[in-house]
């Protein structure tokens, strides 16, 4: 079983990457994968086509999670 420093709840700033500072909570934790989804970091862009005749095109903002070693407890 793999374990990580990072719980759920806990307040986190970011080390490394585009997000470099950003703090927040940690929503989910994938210890399997040593992934970790912060509050408001990480987030991705979709542009979604129509399914349906008549239904528009959008674009959705999905949040993916990030490496939980680059993530640090805020103190």
């Amino acid at each position: 079983m793999n374990t990580l420093h990072i719980k759920k709840g806990d307040t986190v700033v970011i080390l490394s990457g585009n997000e470099k500072g950003k703090s927040g909570k940690v929503t989910h934790v994938f210890p399997k994968l040593g992934l970790v989804t912060v509050e408001g970091v990480g987030m991705r862009t979709k542009h979604q086509r129509p399914r349906k005749s008549g239904q528009r095109g959008q674009i959705v903002q999905k949040q993916h999670p990030i490496s939980a070693s680059k993530v640090a407890k805020k103190k």
